[in-house]
């Protein structure tokens, strides 16, 4: 497997709309119904799997349609604290609590009632 990040972006775009194609064609989807359900124009669809990935909401609408939004997952999920870490946390979050201040009392205040 190569290493992507030697992949200029143009390859990587080309690439995936190259998979996008491959993942529709095997679903048996035509562009033009995959552009009606998605609601992207048909040109759109076409720019996509040539690799032209104008819209970042256009290509989300394509992957849920597909049933592949899940390439996604690892940049939405949030990231599981070990429990150490969140020991630390936990204890880091107490240490830097405030305390509530206490006015001064007077003699006066201690001896006599007003009642």
């Amino acid at each position: 497997m190569e290493d992507v990040y030697m992949l200029s972006d143009a390859m990587i775009s080309t690439r995936i709309g190259e998979h996008l194609k491959a993942i529709r064609l095997k679903q048996n989807i035509t562009q033009q119904s995959l552009a009606e359900e998605t609601g992207v124009s048909l040109s759109s669809v076409k720019k996509i799997e040539k690799g032209e990935i104008g819209s970042f909401d256009s290509l989300m609408r394509v992957l849920r349609m597909l049933g592949k939004l899940d390439v996604f997952l690892p940049l939405i999920e949030e990231e599981q604290l070990s429990p150490s870490e969140y020991y630390e946390l936990v204890q880091a979050a107490g240490a830097h609590k405030r305390k509530r201040a206490v006015g001064k009392s007077t003699k006066m205040d201690k001896g006599k009632s007003t009642w």
